[in-house]
């Protein structure tokens, strides 16, 4: 009976091209975008390269201070004094480490300006951050306490200086001036993972700048990482209570410094504020955005799939006329909607890949590779069953009410 119904299906499918086509281009193009996005959410939220410890980090980049009676607001990443005296001094995380973000050198190749941005950071930074080195080594604490002048590049940066040189390890590169010699090459991190971005980094004892001073701000950032992910609640609830002891700076009576994973940090950049991380917020609007968008489609086929049966009403009264019972009809129609929209899904699959191949071609953020999961595959073969279902069960209800005369009179 299943096999009837699915020559039947594709027939029908066939017949009518153009609603085929509409509804098609619905179903794929909306899987797509919802693929595409999720592919993009999934390397952002998730761990991965380098940053494969993410499930067990928290992550801290940010010092607000303010004066709540005048409504004054102080804000900018934290400083070396702060990581020092106060960070330090936990005992929870497995691993500290701490690193700068947003400084740019220039360097200069055959009368050719590069622009790249360095990160200042400590020894830890390579233990916590699993980098691919594809030549050499990271530094390590002795050359930092040396202040060594050493560096390790990405891959993009070693091309973009060095040319087609197999090697470049031991050779020096120049940046505003100064000369650091090469230790090691990393393949490149896309510039949305911003905690582990960078064309160089260095050693934070070669910095010009003096990290003695006495305030809570400056140019790092800092990344804790628990022993495991159960570890989490203890060593945020150690950082908060060591934040509860450090003094307010003068006219400020509040002090923010959140410590937090890398979907919070987004939720309240996005949804939040200093006294509200935004999750909840994020979920529900999220989820909503993705209801309506589900939704709009599903409304579409449904209209289609109506359009469909008046047009076959003529086809439903002689079938209903020759004996076809209203439950084997809504089947055959179920069966139809449900092909149609696994049809849909398989092409958005493959928009989906062709659109995420072109994205990483394009290097639109320098090495960021998007890929499809198998997680990411079950959503949206889930998705296409629930548009089939969603779409036809109205339609189909519709259909096996039809009257036998009243369908036969339509023309």
């Amino acid at each position: 009976m299943l096999k009837n119904y699915f020559k039947i299906a594709i027939a029908v499918l066939l017949r009518r091209k153009f609603f085929t086509f509409i509804s098609l281009f619905g179903i794929s193009f909306t899987l797509t975008i919802l693929m595409t996005t999720t592919a993009l959410l999934d390397n952002v939220l998730s761990p991965s390269y380098p940053d494969y410890k993410r499930d067990r980090s928290l992550y801290a980049d940010r010092v607000t201070l303010k004066n709540s009676k005048e409504g004054w607001i102080n804000s900018s990443s934290m400083s070396y004094n702060f990581i020092k005296r106060y960070i330090s001094t936990l005992k929870k995380p497995d691993k500290i480490a701490f690193f700068t973000s947003g400084n740019t050198a220039n360097a200069y190749v055959n009368n050719k300006k590069i622009n790249a941005e360095f990160k200042y950071t400590i020894d830890a930074y390579w233990e916590i951050a699993e980098y691919d080195f594809l030549e050499g080594k990271p530094y390590n604490k002795q050359q930092i306490d040396n202040a060594d002048r050493v560096a390790v590049i990405s891959e993009r940066t070693k091309k973009a200086y060095f040319g087609d040189l197999d090697k470049v390890t031991g050779k020096f590169i120049e940046l505003d001036n100064v000369n650091y010699r090469v230790i090691g090459v990393v393949e490149g991190v896309p510039r949305s993972n911003r905690n582990f971005y960078g064309d160089v980094y260095l050693p934070y004892t070669v910095s010009k700048n003096t990290y003695e001073e006495q305030g809570l701000m400056g140019n790092f950032g800092v990344t804790l990482l628990a022993k495991s992910e159960a570890d989490l609640p203890a060593m945020h609830a150690e950082y908060a209570k060591m934040l509860s002891k450090v003094p307010r700076e003068k006219d400020f009576d509040k002090l923010y410094v959140h410590a937090e994973t890398v979907f919070e940090g987004l939720a309240r950049r996005v949804f939040g504020t200093d006294d509200s991380n935004g999750v909840v917020q994020m979920v529900i609007i999220v989820s909503l955005a993705v209801l309506l968008f589900l939704l709009l489609p599903t409304i579409n086929l449904v209209n289609i799939n109506v359009t469909r049966i008046m047009e076959r009403s003529s086809e439903i009264g002689v079938r209903k006329a020759f004996g076809a019972s209203s439950k084997t009809l809504v089947y055959q129609f179920l069966v139809e909607n449900i092909i149609l929209t696994l049809l849909g899904g398989i092409l958005g699959v493959l928009l989906s890949l062709i659109v995420i191949y072109f994205f990483n071609q394009s290097s639109m953020i320098p090495d960021l590779k998007l890929s499809l999961n198998f997680t990411v595959l079950a959503i949206g073969l889930g998705i296409c069953l629930i548009f089939g279902l969603m779409s036809g069960v109205y339609p189909a209800w519709r259909m096996s009410r039809l009257n036998v005369v009243s369908a036969l009179k339509v023309r």
